[in-house]
């Protein structure tokens, strides 16, 4: 390491502003209180997001129950009609007199019930897309939401 031989001065009276012990405390403070506010506010938000996530999905699970109920209704509905086309059907054999009528019968019945179940069918995939539909309605509706709050200002 080489020295370097001179002289050294000190600057005592420079025009640079003195150093106030009181100001720099203040300034101090108001960054921390700019601080603790901005943590409040920040807070806030993510109090008040936490709380509509809660909402949507408590809306989502409550639909989901209605729309499960419904579907439910629904087959259950189907099931019924179909159990009572059957045993119709089976009063209806039991007065056959002829090979030819039996057979005549069985088939109209066949071609009712195939015709039932399609309608069925689409009246339950009817139903189940609305239900996905009701059910994704809220969360769909928050995310919505939230993206617009973040969305950069154009």
């Amino acid at each position: 390491m080489s020295k370097i031989t001179g002289k050294t001065e000190t600057i005592e009276n420079a025009d640079s502003p003195a150093f106030e012990q009181s100001k720099a405390v203040e300034q101090a403070r108001d960054v921390a209180e700019q601080g603790i506010e901005r943590s409040k506010e920040a807070f806030s938000k993510l109090n008040s997001d936490a709380e509509a996530t809660q909402k949507a999905f408590e809306s989502t699970f409550e639909m989901a129950k209605t729309t499960s109920n419904e579907v439910s209704l629904n087959m259950i509905a189907s099931l019924r009609a179909n159990a009572e086309a059957g045993f119709t059907h089976l009063e209806a054999l039991v007065t056959v007199k002829s090979p030819s009528e039996l057979l005549e019968l069985q088939t109209a019945f066949l071609h009712k019930q195939i015709e039932k179940s399609a309608e069925q069918a689409k009246a339950l995939q009817a139903l189940m897309l609305k239900a996905a539909e009701d059910v994704s309605k809220p969360i769909k509706d928050a995310f919505e939401m939230a993206l617009k709050e973040f969305k950069p200002a154009a």
